[in-house]
């Protein structure tokens, strides 16, 4: 029997996504291990944190109550206490930003193999099959690693845990070397188009190289505004500038899992699929029925979309 630690993620006060995907990850690995499934929360309101995370599925939370936001040597050094008082065979943190900041540390500090931006994961006894993409997901790969690890998942590849659970919550009483704490959150400035954050939205219209020309953008716009939805785009938009980085959605953009991710004039490219697979339910509207997209998409409109998306915006106006 072996145990599994997942670490949640949250920033400027709220949970992400990726951390009750995490437990559904957590969960698998720890049935084919027969071990349980412990969940660290640290920093920020880790109690209100801990009662939104009790899911089915998780055996203990443990929660270590130091600072608001995310610090990287408060994690490097609460992770790794954590590790040694549990003794688990697998360490998951999410491929975020901030999972991926920390994860190689603690890694190194115990002196594990790390694998990074998993989209599967398998445990054959003392072995852990771990998948990953590779060439903007053309190519799948298995990297096999003996007895304990640190493993990074990429979001939208889990589903999120669902129900409510009644693990134990405690609190861990990590002995942080303040001394040790080089850095410190004082601040958020939105910089470079940041006014939104695409991934958390439920409803996207996204956009691409089939909008032709920039002032074709205002057509899009309106039938976002007229479903009180958010705007996105691929990667050719925002590299001509159309649209800022921060409405890119792909392997080079942000993950997104909306509950519905309507895309207009999107071919639907591996990397553009990548950050987008994980939506609910996805609309496409291009005028080839062999696009890429059609493969993933649940409602396809084989048509022009001047045609069909004037046509939206006077019904949902």
């Amino acid at each position: 029997m072996s145990d599994i630690l997942a670490v949640a993620d949250h920033r400027r006060g709220d949970l992400r996504d990726v951390s009750y995907e995490l437990i559904t990850a957590g969960r698998e690995l720890a049935d084919e291990t027969g071990g349980d499934l412990h969940l660290a929360v640290i920093s920020g309101t880790v109690d209100d944190f801990a009662d939104k995370l009790n899911r089915d599925g998780v055996d203990a939370i443990h929660t270590v109550d130091h600072g608001e936001e995310f610090n990287h040597d408060v994690y490097a050094q609460a992770v790794t206490q954590l590790y040694d008082e549990l003794a688990p065979q697998y360490v998951l943190t999410p491929n975020s930003v901030n999972g991926l900041d920390y994860a190689p540390a603690i890694a190194n500090e115990l002196d594990l193999p790390v694998v990074t931006d998993t989209v599967d994961l398998e445990a054959d006894g003392e072995t852990l099959i771990a998948t990953r993409e590779m060439y903007g997901g053309k190519v799948e790969t298995t990297t096999e690693l003996e007895g304990d690890a640190v493993v990074t998942i990429r979001g939208a590849e889990w589903p999120a845990a669902e129900g409510t659970g009644d693990a134990a919550i405690e609190a861990f009483d990590a002995d942080i070397d303040e001394d040790a704490i080089g850095s410190t959150v004082t601040g958020f400035e939105e910089v470079g188009g940041g006014d939104v954050d695409i991934s958390e939205a439920d409803l996207l219209v996204s956009v691409g190289r089939g909008i032709e020309e920039e002032e074709n953008l205002e057509m899009i716009r309106e039938l976002a505004d007229a479903l009180d939805a958010t705007l996105s785009s691929s990667r050719p938009i925002v590299d001509n500038g159309w649209l800022p980085k921060n409405r890119q959605v792909g392997q080079s953009g942000k993950v997104v899992t909306p509950d519905v991710y309507i895309a207009i004039g999107i071919s639907g490219a591996v990397q553009h699929v990548a950050g987008m697979k994980g939506s609910d339910t996805i609309v496409a509207i291009n005028t080839d029925p062999n696009a890429p997209i059609m493969d993933i998409a649940d409602y396809a409109i084989v048509d022009d979309l001047f045609d069909v998306v004037p046509e939206l915006i006077e019904e949902f106006q």
